[in-house]
């Protein structure tokens, strides 16, 4: 049996206004009808797959219990990171958990906010790296590239790569410059590095040791000194500060020598900005993505949605805009400056503005509520009417008794004057 273990932190700046840090991309529908995160849990879900480890932080817990539980897939344990510290640490600390039980688990250590459109072909590739990984290598999914993209990692492989037959790779290339990236993708033997890997829990564990000797100490006392909380199992606070903040590339995989690669050809994003989300959703005969209630009048190579129902999005003589417009913020932009959306962020965290990182919905274990905005008082109001003006409105939404299965709380008052 297959392990997978989700990666499901993060916040997805380069997304904004629909990915937040209090509820960031992986959790939105941005193509098709699940979260990126459902769709990725249902890709390593099925026959030969356990229940998906997931890693996540405190704020999202309810968030990724409630959508498993909605797309019909049984929760794994869920990991709670005190804070995020990169990918190394919580690859090790899963590793380090699913040990205890059988150091010979096999892991599938995935992102959840990646979009794969064939996931049959995914579990093909899956299955061509299961021997390879069972014998003690760690096997790593490259993307066969299409373009000469320098937004992505690559790959370098010993030889033509051709899809699902394992290829030793020799080497990981940074993001490159323009120059570089057609060069490698004219040589034939590259691949983008997607940040999947296959490998048993001993073979990971034993690359940690040999490798980043000083993270292991830490991250395994933060899963021994782990405490259950309403069914997930936060790791201890202290233990997890100590481990260096580190991706697992760095760390472990651009020093190990038991490296293979699969390549894999049946498409691949991680979304990675607003012009890749409007690729993989696909355009008119004007070349022009529409998302909601978004209308778009003479507009050519055009992005538009509206992400809440009550808001109609119109643009008209556009070429080439990205346009994003929610309950409480909207996005302008160029799509030659997508990649610089997460400098919006940065501008609207040093104005205060609440909107670079929350939304006005908040998930509880009961459901979520909103907040509506304050209460106004009529011109003349009487003292009280004063008072309810400071509290704001708010409505809520309460799960299904029958599904509540990580503890209850009561919810907060709506305060409606």
């Amino acid at each position: 049996m297959i392990h997978p273990v989700l990666l499901c932190g993060g916040s997805g700046t380069r997304l904004w206004p629909l990915s937040r840090k209090s509820f960031p991309k992986q959790f939105t529908k941005l193509v098709g009808g699940e979260s990126l995160f459902q769709s990725s849990a249902r890709r390593l879900s099925g026959p030969g797959f356990t229940a998906p480890v997931v890693i996540t932080g405190s704020d999202y817990r309810f968030i990724v219990t409630e959508q498993l539980v909605a797309a019909g897939i049984d929760p794994g344990a869920v990991l709670i990171e005190p804070e995020g510290r990169n990918t190394a640490p919580a690859v090790l600390a899963a590793a380090s958990h699913l040990a205890k039980a059988d150091p010979k688990t096999v892991m599938l250590v995935a992102p959840s906010d990646h979009v794969v459109p064939d996931a049959a072909a995914f579990r093909a590739a899956v299955e061509a790296g299961l021997p390879a990984a069972m014998a003690g290598k760690i096997v790593t999914f490259g993307i066969r590239p299409t373009r000469a993209e320098i937004g992505y990692g690559w790959l370098e492989v010993a030889g033509q790569p051709q899809d699902n037959r394992p290829v030793t790779l020799t080497r990981f290339v940074e993001k490159p410059k323009q120059d570089v990236a057609e060069s490698m993708l004219a040589s034939g033997n590259f691949l983008w590095n997607a940040g999947i890997f296959l490998f048993t829990a001993e073979t990971i564990l034993a690359a940690f040791r040999a490798h980043a000797p000083a993270m292991v100490a830490p991250v395994t006392a933060a899963v021994e000194a782990a405490q259950a909380d309403l069914g997930f199992l936060r790791l201890d606070p202290s233990a997890w500060a100590k481990a260096e903040a580190i991706s697992v590339d760095y760390a472990v995989m651009e020093r190990a020598a038991n490296l293979v690669a699969v390549p894999f050809g049946a498409g691949w994003s991680d979304l990675g900005g607003w012009d890749a989300v409007a690729s993989e959703m696909g355009g008119d005969a004007q070349g022009n993505a529409l998302g909601g209630n978004a209308t778009a009048i003479d507009c050519t190579g055009s992005l538009l949605r509206a992400e809440d129902e009550g808001v109609e999005l119109v643009g008209i003589g556009l070429t080439d805009i990205i346009a994003i417009a929610t309950g409480d913020a909207v996005l302008v932009a160029h799509r030659s400056r997508a990649q610089d959306v997460k400098k919006a962020v940065e501008v609207l965290k040093a104005k205060g503005a609440k909107q670079a990182e929350a939304f006005p919905r908040d998930h509880r274990p009961w459901g979520w509520f909103e907040t509506l905005g304050p209460v106004a008082p009529l011109p003349g109001g009487s003292g009280s009417s004063s008072s309810r003006a400071r509290r704001c409105r708010c409505k809520s939404h309460m799960r299904p008794v029958g599904t509540l299965d990580r503890g209850s709380a009561a919810p907060p008052r709506s305060t409606v004057g």
